[in-house]
């Protein structure tokens, strides 16, 4: 038996220009209406899974760790870890969660991790968790290139190595901890990013895509994102994952769209190729 339910971490606002790229404000503001700064609005999406012997948590929101000035900027909703309360609707309290798989650990995936700022020292929120996250990730996360290097927040790093509950991924395929999870990594994000796919009997797998692919502005191939750090090599795997996703009907799982959460991929008509491909929206 697999549980899936949609868990959320905080609401919060990041620059338009950055989300999208090379495309054109003339253009992607017909998409989504920016803020008198530019940003536009995005949630933390989380997923939450129970099976018959683990409660698992895929990705952490950006929480509300920061101090009030960079929470400021970045549009943090809320005092709080929101995803906490979002968690105990579903009747799960953080001591509760057995692990937490990191996609990647730029502060917008990985900020839940931690209690908020003004609950004082920081710490890890989920106490019982082991921490899942790829190894090439947790060596860019590490070591970061200048250019990225602002996505990263090092205390995150350190709690998670301190708390000796830290788990790295060195190669894609089922996971040992359960086999219906498969990890596929992703590079053009960033390296060593981490997708799950969820297998399922009897029903079509999820995929939790990250931000491969945002939300569904993010479908069309050639829009990516100015955080991307290898922008032609997220349009070949997001080729390669809606081809995937198209195959076996998958439902892929979206983090960041504030609107749609899980879409499917069909293909139109008799049409061939990844152009003829289009997504709805469906539920889990």
């Amino acid at each position: 038996m697999i549980k899936i339910d949609a868990v959320h971490g905080n609401r919060h606002w990041l620059d338009g220009g950055g989300m999208f790229g090379h495309v054109p404000r003339s253009l992607w503001s017909t998409w989504v209406t920016p803020d008198a700064l530019g940003r536009i609005e995005l949630t933390g999406r989380c997923l939450l899974v129970r099976t018959e012997t683990q409660t698992v948590l895929f990705d952490t929101g950006i929480g509300c760790f920061f101090a009030p000035k960079l929470r400021g900027r970045f549009g943090v909703q809320g005092n709080d870890n929101q995803l906490l309360a979002s968690l105990r609707a579903h009747q799960v309290e953080p001591e509760e969660i057995d692990a937490v798989v990191l996609s990647h650990l730029h502060f917008d995936h990985a900020g839940g991790l931690v209690t908020p700022y003004d609950a004082g020292r920081l710490r890890l929120a989920f106490p019982n968790a082991s921490y899942y996250v790829s190894k090439l990730q947790w060596e860019r996360a590490c070591r970061p290139h200048m250019r990225d290097r602002v996505c990263y927040v090092p205390l995150f790093q350190t709690l998670l190595e301190e708390s000796g509950r830290l788990e790295l991924i060195e190669q894609e395929g089922r996971w040992s901890v359960d086999p219906r999870f498969e990890f596929v990594f992703s590079h053009g994000h960033t390296p060593g990013l981490m997708l799950t796919r969820i297998w399922r009997e009897g029903l079509p797998p999820v995929c939790f895509v990250s931000d491969l692919m945002p939300g569904t502005h993010w479908v069309h191939l050639p829009v990516t994102a100015g955080f991307d750090r290898f922008p032609e090599l997220v349009v070949d795997e997001k080729r390669l994952l809606l081809e995937w996703a198209a195959e076996t009907h998958a439902q892929l799982y979206l983090y960041h769209d504030p609107e749609v959460g899980v879409i499917t991929i069909t293909r139109e008509g008799t049409q061939s190729g990844v152009d003829a491909l289009t997504w709805r929206p469906v539920q889990l």
